[in-house]
């Protein structure tokens, strides 16, 4: 698969055919997750016919009851009915509901299966998306679409299965019955009825289907704004902005209610207009049977079965308005999840990617940025022709101004995004040729803005290495110089961290960050403005770690504050894109320029 270009938008969904061709398109797509239970979908559908069998069976065995008892009026009456008739519709009765039950039982497993392949599939495809799709995504809006995208599958496959499969072969066995054993003229005025009523659910059905979009459409919204606001609930809090965030929600949910109260309407006049079509095929069916019993071509028995036999099936063809409404909107709702699975993934494995090689992994990579060149759009440029080498077990210090284009190299080197011009390479191998993952491994981050996981601080300082003991986690803690403020607290490594570790300061965060870091003991080291969020004393104390856990490995350092850099074998000072000073600490203030001014503006003393 190419991939896009970076200045071009990834979360734009390709055009899709309309109406019943992308309806058909959705099935085909989702047919593939249910074909791998071919035995278990043919069992279902041999449950479902005997279930239906026994079904139009009970209305013909009550036939048979009726006319049983009608030939007598004495007291006596019941026992001119063979006790096998009543035995007889007991059976048929507990058998449709047992086949039924089975058929639920053995299809189960499919449905289940469908459902989580599909989530799993989605979730593990929006991990391989790019950084470009995650920043301009909204995280609510997306999330509804996946919750309503797998509960759409289950919707429509539990539908097919149990309402509209099963109403099909009852109405096949129905009209089969009339016409053999009674005249063509039952036949018609039920399928013609059936077709009214089918053509008119449909045609209503389709023209209100753009209040159920409008409805979801706005609940989206909805569901968008109030995750956005729960997430910056602290800057809610600043501004003293509840009420207006209060009011921003409260102008969704009244479009979404004046949306929901049109669809009602539109479902009223629908069930009214079912109703009706109903109520006049009965009548003719009654009409007609009652004829035939007046004529005596038909006993009372069969004026019951042809009664129950119209009540039977039209029952589930009351629902058939929900029922098309609603697999009309779940394939919309998995066409929205495919939609998902159809963004290109920008940043992709080349087809022969191999693994990443580290030569000396004792001391990490040869880091090489060969003129790179990089724009996150077209009009401006933030990397503009790129040269510097990192030498295995060396450090390298970027600094320079904010928008100088520092983070990105960080950003470059994990491969979040691809270069324009140039080259990156790790001991002389092209990042755009190894795999991924195997880049990722072997590089570790401490970023400048920590996000954690909703979890312990346990759990998230042992996700730099998954499946780490105890005694590994405690001693990366110790490292990062945590380890006794965690012991401090009520509930020690297994104290929550709340959403995005919001319960801890942006010091005890960035401890965090270091220590799964350490954990991880990556061969290539960044560090972000490692230290930004620390106060001095302990930004002394977390650097000699820092500094020890890069000594004699390849290391990138991201730095503001100059004092933590001084002993980098190599310092870059970057303005606008371009690297425009080089050298040690002591070369770099011998020039007298950039970073010699910075120093001095850093170390400037403060009037008393």
């Amino acid at each position: 698969m190419q991939s896009f270009k970076a200045d071009v938008p990834v979360t734009t969904p390709p055009l899709k055919p309309a109406g019943a061709a992308q309806d058909w398109q959705v099935i085909q797509h989702l047919m593939p997750y249910l074909v791998a239970f071919k035995a278990r979908i043919v069992l279902t559908l041999l449950c479902l016919v005997v279930a239906k069998a026994a079904n139009l069976g009970v209305p013909i065995m009550l036939k048979k009851i009726v006319d049983s008892m009608s030939v007598t009026t004495a007291p006596q009456a019941l026992l001119v009915v063979p006790i096998s008739l009543i035995v007889g519709y007991g059976a048929l009765r507990l058998s449709a509901s047992l086949f039924a039950e089975l058929r639920e039982l053995i299809f189960s497993k499919v449905t289940e299966h469908a459902v989580r392949q599909v989530g799993l599939q989605v979730f593990n495809h929006l991990h391989a998306l790019s950084l470009r799709f995650h920043l301009s995504r909204q995280t609510g809006g997306m999330t509804r679409d996946i919750e309503r995208g797998t509960r759409g599958i289950q919707s429509l496959i539990s539908f097919s299965f149990y309402s509209i499969i099963p109403t099909l072969i009852e109405l096949a066995m129905v009209l089969g019955y009339l016409l053999f054993a009674y005249n063509a003229w039952f036949v018609v005025v039920t399928f013609v009825a059936l077709v009214c009523y089918v053509v008119f659910t449909v045609t209503v059905t389709e023209w209100r289907t753009h209040f159920r979009r409008e409805m979801n459409t706005l609940d989206s919204k909805a569901n968008q704004k109030a995750v956005d606001s729960l997430i910056n609930f602290e800057t809610v809090k600043y501004f003293g902005n509840e009420q207006y965030e209060s009011n921003r929600y409260d102008a969704n949910l009244k479009k979404y209610a004046q949306a929901a109260i049109k669809s009602q309407k539109s479902l009223a006049f629908l069930n009214f207009g079912q109703q009706t079509i109903i109520v006049l095929g009965l009548v003719c069916i009654l009409g007609l049977a009652s004829q035939g019993v007046a004529k005596g071509n038909m006993t009372i028995g069969d004026l019951v079965l042809v009664n129950v036999l119209m009540i039977q099936l039209y029952i589930p063809l009351n629902f058939l308005g929900v029922l098309y409404r609603e697999m009309k909107q779940s394939l919309t709702d998995i066409d929205k999840m495919f939609n998902l699975l159809e963004t290109d993934q920008e940043i992709a494995d080349a087809p022969q990617a191999q693994p990443l090689a580290i030569q000396s992994p004792a001391l990490g990579p040869h880091v090489r940025f060969q003129q790179v060149a990089f724009h996150y759009e077209t009009n401006r440029s933030i990397l503009k022709q790129v040269s510097f080498d990192i030498l295995p077990g060396q450090t390298t210090a970027v600094v320079g101004h904010s928008g100088a284009g520092k983070s990105t190299l960080s950003r470059l080197l994990f491969r979040f995004y691809d270069v324009q011009a140039g080259a990156i390479l790790l001991d002389g191998q092209d990042i755009k040729q190894v795999t991924q993952a195997s880049l990722r491994q072997a590089v570790g981050i401490v970023p400048q803005d920590t996000v954690l996981f909703n979890d312990t601080i346990g759990f998230n300082i042992g996700y730099g290495k998954p499946g780490s003991s105890q005694a590994e986690i405690e001693a990366a803690a110790q490292s990062a110089q945590i380890h006794d403020f965690i012991l401090r607290l009520p509930e020690g490594y297994n104290t929550m961290v709340g959403e995005r570790g919001l319960k801890l300061s942006g010091g005890e965060k960035q401890r965090v960050a270091i220590a799964r870091t350490l954990l991880k003991n990556p061969a290539l080291l960044i560090f972000d403005e490692a230290t930004s969020a620390l106060d001095s004393e302990t930004e002394r104390s977390i650097q000699k770690e820092l500094n020890a856990l890069a000594k004699n490995r390849t290391t990138l350092i991201i730095a503001h504050r100059l004092s933590t850099i001084t002993h980098a074998d190599q310092i870059l000072v970057m303005a606008e894109g371009e690297i425009i000073e080089r050298g040690t600490h002591a070369e770099l203030l011998a020039l007298e320029q950039r970073y010699a001014e910075m120093w001095r503006v850093q170390h400037v003393e403060k009037p008393a």
